[in-house]
Parts: C-alpha cells; structure tokens; sequence
C-alpha cells in the first residue's frame, strides 16, 4: 500500500506525458522488484499499440516498436482487458517477438491493460531475466499501478494536446505577418504546410494552387527535405488533387498502395507513405487549391481531423486571396491586426481550457475546440462572401446552429434550434467575440438543459431597443440549478461580454427552461 501511495503522489506531480511515461516505467520496475518495465500507448483511430517508454528495452525502439491491438501477450491483455501472466513468455503462442526492442534475454513476462473511464488508452509490461511465477498478489498491484497510470496518462495526453494547440496556434498568429503582403506569399505558404504538418503529425504536407496562366495545379509549398517530393510522388499526388479541386469536398485515402497506377519503387513504398488526406481551399465557391497530407502509418481521418485541416485550408484560401487582392497599406495592417486578433482569442481559449479543472475526456476537449475554431471561421466565410468589414450576425448565428447540431446532436433525440429575429450587422472584430459567445452558450444549452430529454428547442433571437443590440438565447430544458455551477464555456462568454463587447448578461432559469439575455451597447458598431 506505502508502495502505491509513493507511485500515486509522485504522478500527482507529473503534467507533461513524456515525463508521466518514464516516472511510470521507472516506479514500476522499482516497485515490482523486475528487470524491465514498458509502456504501450493506443494511437488515436488506430489499433497501434506503439511502444512509448521502456526501462530495459532498447532506447532507439522506442516511438517505433509497436504490436496491434490483440497482438503479442501485451496486445492480448488490452484487447481483453484482463492481465497475461506468464512463465517462459516467447514459449506461449500469443507472444510476439519484436527485433528492436532486443528483448531476448528477458523471461517471465507480466501484462495489464491500462484502462481508464472504461476506455483501453494502452497497456504495460514487467519483465524478469530469470523465469519467475508471478502471484497473484503481483498480478494485483500491476493491476492497481496500471488503474493509476492510466488516469495520469490520459491526464498527461489531453495536457500535451492542449499545450501542443496552444504553441501551434501562436505560431500562427506569426504568420499572419506574412499573409498581409503579396510580396511574402510564398513564406506564408511555407509556413502554413510546416503548421499543418504539426497538426497532423504527417512527415509531408503539400499546398497546390491553380495557376490561372497556365490552367493546372502547381506545387507552391512542400513541409520536408527536397529530395523527399519526387517526381512519382508528385505525379501521383496530382490526379487525386484535381479529383479534389472537382468535388470542392475531402478526399482520404486510407491506402495509397491501392491508389497507385503501377507497383513500381518509388516514394509511396520507400518510404512508407500509407494514408493521405487532401482538402480543397475554397474562395466564394471556387476552389483555388488543394491541401494534403501523407502519414507513413495506417490511419483513418475523424470528422475531427478533417474539420480541422478544413478549417486550416479555408483560412489559407482567405489569406490567398487577400494577398493577392490587397493593395492599399492601411488595409494590410488592418487584415494583419484582425487574423492576429482571432488567432490570440483562439489560444486563450485552448489556455483556458487548458487551466480548468473540469473532468473532459481529450475527445470531448477536442471537439469543443473544433466548434469555437468553426464559428470564428463562420465570421470569415461570411467576410469573404459579402464584404470585407461587416458581419450579419444573424448570419453568423444560422451557421453556428447548423455546424452545431451536425456535431452534437445524436439522431436519436429531436433538438430543434431556431434563429429568429432581425439583422444586426458588426464590425469583423464584434461579431467574432459574438460568435464564440453564441457558439458557448448553444453548446452549454445542448449539453445541460435536456438531461433525461428526447426532444426540446433552442431559441436564438435578436432584436434592438432604442439603444441596444439585444441577444437571446432560450431553451425549454430543465434549466439551472439553484447554485450555477463553474464551466469554462460559462466563464468564457462573461468574459467576452465584459471586456470585448462591453456589454452585460442575464441569466434566468424556472421550470420552463433557461434564458441568456445579452445587451450590447449600440456604439459597439462603431469600434473596428
């Protein structure tokens, strides 16, 4: 018990997952009293178990050993949820021998999964060098040590998420330096692949344009070493982007080998190019170009991967554009003030997500991300529709509705959202903080106020007084409690409210639902 209260206070400690990984592996062998301890990680849309942190292993095995889910005595304790004890481990038919790791000389092996919210993240492994009969008072505090570990992996797995967003999307804001000039467009391209291959953990990421001259595709940006885009490569890669460039939708491919015309060596095999996705970069419905990405392990695309790398190619469409319709030097600076703005409000929320205490899985961080990121980029679609400084946030709010209920209505329940009401047109800036507000407070109703519910309604309306602007958001849920609790989303819209429209917020909560009355001052259409 001193041994597990020991483990359980230092991981308390531990935030960041390489950190958390070694503590872990390095506690264990301790504790256990054996030769080695290995940590197996599931990776996301995947059934890899990919080795991630090891006491004896070799070093340069781990990030690239890996057993799928069921394989390996490992691999079978986390499909099965149970623990595989075993005395003469590479005698028993479900081990798998893996040349990397140079595990030869080790024995007995002992495995655990590592589950946590009844959801297998990984599994671990104790190895001894002399064969050895595990007990089951062994069996059990692996067991216990794994129920730990997994709830501080998870923890340090959303940590490194948030804080990886969070780096990516300041980087960002530096490249809205170059967006604000044709002069820098090819460093702004540069910059924007070398992003999307962080976010995708992709070793290539290519950005074609049309060439309006010569009527085709032209590579404009490759993230890698030059010698890695190839002519087979970039003659492959071609047919599917004009297969994009037609559909104006996203195209993944899951893999590539099935794709290629010959079975010729080239790039595709030598270097292991397994996955691809490729979204079109659209201005007022017209695609201009294709964005891609090629993975070098088998992967399948979330509807999260996709929003995302979506909503990455679409702001570069939008910065495409302007960089080669702006001329006027005011309006460069005004365009570089605005998408740093926008990028700095989305950072601070991922920090304030970052910093909260609430219980979130990373799915459901993730996603909550995706949505705030998807209403600023509403504001944007509509500045490149219909003008350049004003928004329609009645608008604004019918795409936030519809991007909403596709992302968290269930089709088993009967949620109707309505925007009612007249058009309030805001400067670029206004409407964007508007917009997060509108979306935190649609999510905050969807989530909470139809607990036990099939079907209800959320009302958005807007209206004007003499003086104000007036914004409502009702719903016929099962409204607040009495004491309203802590949420970021809550503390994020009394944050935009009061320091970035200026304005005020009412809650009122009864049985026949919850109402958010927002009144902005009318002067807010003055401030840019």
């Amino acid at each position: 018990m001193s041994s597990l209260r020991e483990i359980a206070q230092a991981l308390s400690a531990a935030w960041d997952l390489d950190t958390t990984l070694d503590l872990i592996a390095r506690r264990t062998e301790q504790v256990m009293q054996v030769n080695s301890c290995s940590i197996y990680l599931l990776e996301p849309n995947s059934d890899i178990l990919r080795l991630r942190a090891s006491t004896r292993l070799a070093r340069d095995a781990i990030g690239r050993a890996h057993l799928l889910l069921g394989e390996g005595l490992t691999g079978w304790a986390a499909q099965h949820g149970q623990a595989a004890a075993v005395r003469e481990a590479q005698a028993d038919p479900r081990f798998k021998f893996l040349p990397e790791t140079r595990e030869q000389k080790l024995q007995s092996l002992l495995a655990v999964p590592l589950v946590n919210r009844e959801r297998v993240i990984g599994a671990m492994n104790v190895q001894t060098a002399d064969p050895h009969d595990f007990t089951a008072d062994e069996i059990e505090l692996l067991s216990l040590i794994g129920d730990l570990a997994a709830g501080a992996l998870d923890r340090a797995i959303l940590y490194d998420r948030m804080n990886r967003q969070i780096v990516e999307l300041t980087t960002l804001a530096k490249v809205s330096e170059a967006v604000t000039s044709p002069l820098y467009l090819d460093e702004m391209l540069d910059l924007v692949v070398e992003m999307a291959a962080k976010v995708m953990g992709a070793p290539i990421c290519s950005l074609h344009l049309i060439d309006d001259t010569r009527g085709e595709l032209v590579v404009h940006a490759i993230d890698q070493q030059p010698a890695y885009w190839s002519k087979p490569l970039a003659a492959f890669n071609k047919p599917i982007a004009d297969r994009v460039i037609a559909a104006k939708k996203p195209i993944t491919i899951e893999n590539l080998e099935d794709e290629r015309p010959t079975r010729d060596d080239d790039l595709i095999q030598q270097e292991y190019l397994v996955s691809l996705l490729a979204v079109p970069l659209v201005v007022r419905e017209k695609a201009i170009g294709v964005l891609s990405c090629y993975t070098n392990r088998p992967r399948t695309f979330s509807e999260s991967d996709i929003a995302l790398f979506s909503t990455l190619a679409n702001q570069t469409a939008l910065a495409i554009e302007n960089a080669r319709l702006v001329t006027n030097a005011a309006v460069v600076r005004e365009m570089h003030h605005r998408i740093k703005n926008n990028l700095q409000t989305v950072a601070m929320l991922l920090r304030m997500q970052a910093s909260s205490g609430e219980n979130l899985s990373a799915r459901d961080v993730l996603q909550i991300s995706v949505n705030r990121i998807l209403s600023i980029a509403a504001v944007h679609e509509i500045l490149s529709q219909e003008g350049f400084r004003f928004v329609d946030v009645k608008d604004v709010a019918d795409r936030i509705a519809q991007l909403t209920a596709q992302n968290m209505i269930s089709p088993d329940r009967r949620i109707g959202i309505h925007v009612t009401g007249e058009a309030i047109v805001l400067p670029s800036k206004a409407a964007t903080s508007l917009a997060l507000v509108i979306n935190e407070l649609l999510q905050n109703a969807l989530e909470h106020a139809f607990v036990g519910q099939a079907h209800g309604t959320v009302t958005i309306s807007l209206s004007r007084s003499p003086h104000h602007y007036i914004i409502e958001v009702s719903d016929d849920g099962v409204g607040l409690p009495q004491e309203r609790p802590a949420s970021t989303g809550l503390e994020i819209v009394e944050t935009l409210v009061r320091d970035d429209l200026r304005g005020k917020i009412a809650f009122k909560s009864g049985k026949q639902g919850t109402q958010v009355v927002i009144r902005l001052s009318q002067s807010i259409a003055e401030i840019s």
